[in-house]
């Protein structure tokens, strides 16, 4: 049976750049979307305009709430489902050793995992993150609960084991032999990649490579893992990983890879240049199904090559905040031509929703130095937290928007559940603009959503809850 919910509307219509993004930007104060029995939109737009044959149609009222494309989070660790707010004592490289090896090596324990998994599904709904690129444990038999909580949930993920082949004692337990990363990494890939519907291009689950970063492994599992990527890339298999997220002069991640490898890019390592010098090692893990989280440090030639392979960064101002990571610049890498997309990073960030990112990234680039600083509009900030994600995970065909028959996933956003938020919206001081008017009201929507506002949410068209 098809649909027809009721509400303020909000989305990037198109398929604009961030740059463009406030000329996409689509307001229906009164708007109807339409939902067929297929799970895609078959109208969006004023309620006044509905079509006839849409007319008979059932219709869900959640006037005076808010329509909005589901959230899309390019980066967040199942693994660290419970190791928010860890305090470590310092930066990225101690953190991990003191807080999160020992975090995610409890999921050994399989009812542990099952425990998370639950949890992480959970939270992640309660945020209105609909899609989500998710660093994976190194146990199978947690990354089994989790893909198959997603699936009885009904949430759209990309998610792969958490590699590693090399560390120290802290992250003993999460090791794995380098004879053994190849056939795991398969197995995992030929058990989950779109095993819901059988073809990738209508599958919600998922299956990425994912090597922790550069330091924990080694030239050896880059090499395997290149050689196993020609293998499955052209099955829609997503590559993952960290890149030049801490920089503290001589004792950070940027300046030990460099170091470690000898390269001159820290992003060399994932483009099979890995060997001394930067010489060629093995076939390179970048293109379109490849994200990379941070990029805060990257040189411009790291960005050049980044857009050239369709590559895509996961932005996440709130954990660089949270670990001291800098700042990416936002000016630049948007130059470049790289898409940026926004991500949690739940775990080495403290926060659950991609709205409080899109405000931790208002603040940050404001606050740039000199010229660099920039005053994100509104729009370009509902972008990277819904059309940018599907973009960088190469499913911008399929969702992001409510453009004509994509499928429906959607949040219903009521702001009467949180004070703050409703008082705000509706007291707040308005201009005269119409246009000015219209991004005054989404960015107090944005910048003032929590939790409690998300009253429901849709992944094609059906709705999913926390249970």
């Amino acid at each position: 049976m098809s649909r027809v919910h009721l509400g303020r509307i909000f989305h990037i219509t198109g398929r604009p750049t961030v740059t463009d993004a406030a000329r996409a930007l689509v307001a229906i104060p009164d708007g109807a979307l339409a939902v067929g029995a297929d799970g895609r939109i078959h109208y969006c737009g004023d309620r006044a305009g509905l079509p006839g044959h849409l007319r008979a149609a059932e219709v869900v009222d959640h006037r005076p709430g808010y329509l909005v494309p589901g959230f899309v989070d390019t980066h967040v660790h199942f693994p660290q489902t419970f190791a928010g707010d860890a305090y470590g004592g310092g930066q990225l490289l101690e953190w991990l050793t003191d807080c999160v090896y020992p975090a995610e090596s409890r999921y050994a324990d399989p009812e542990f995992a099952r425990l998370a998994a639950a949890e992480f599904c959970a939270r992640r709904i309660a945020a209105g993150t609909t899609a989500a690129l998710v660093f994976g444990s190194a146990f199978r038999h947690a990354q089994d609960a989790l893909f198959a909580e997603t699936h009885r949930r009904g949430l759209r993920m990309i998610s792969g084991s958490g590699i590693q082949t090399t560390g120290g004692a802290a992250e003993a337990a999460l090791i794995v032999p380098e004879a053994e990363v190849v056939r795991r990494t398969r197995a995992e890939i030929d058990a989950w990649h779109a095993a819901d519907t059988g073809e990738v291009d209508t599958a919600l689950l998922h299956v990425a490579i994912v090597p922790r970063f550069a330091l924990s492994v080694t030239r050896e599992t880059l090499y395997n893992l290149g050689e196993l990527y020609d293998a499955v890339r052209e099955r829609g298999v997503y590559f993952h990983s960290h890149l030049n997220e801490n920089a503290r002069p001589g004792t950070g991640e940027v300046d030990t890879t460099k170091q470690t490898y000898g390269v001159h890019t820290y992003l060399d390592t994932y483009d099979g240049r890995f060997l001394p010098g930067s010489r060629v090692g093995g076939s390179s893990l970048l293109g379109r199904r490849s994200i990379l989280a941070h990029a805060v440090h990257c040189q411009d030639v790291e960005l050049a090559r980044m857009a050239a392979t369709g590559t895509s960064v996961a932005h996440c101002p709130v954990s660089q905040q949270f670990l001291g990571s800098g700042t990416m610049p936002w000016n630049r890498t948007i130059a470049s031509g790289v898409t940026v997309a926004a991500g949690t990073d739940y775990g080495g960030g403290d926060e659950w929703t991609i709205p409080r990112v899109l405000a931790a990234a208002f603040k940050v680039h404001i606050s740039e130095p000199g010229a660099d600083g920039v005053s994100l509009h509104p729009a370009q900030l509902l972008f990277t937290g819904t059309l940018a994600g599907a973009r960088a995970l190469d499913m911008e065909n399929r969702f992001g928007n409510f453009d004509l028959d994509k499928e429906a996933d959607f949040l219903v956003l009521d702001p009467a559940a949180s004070p703050a938020l409703a008082a705000t919206l509706a007291n707040g001081t308005r201009s005269a603009d119409p246009i000015l008017a219209r991004d005054q009201e989404l960015f107090a929507l944005l910048m003032g959503l929590d939790e409690r506002a998300v009253a429901q949410v849709y992944v094609q068209g059906r709705r999913v809850d926390e249970g």
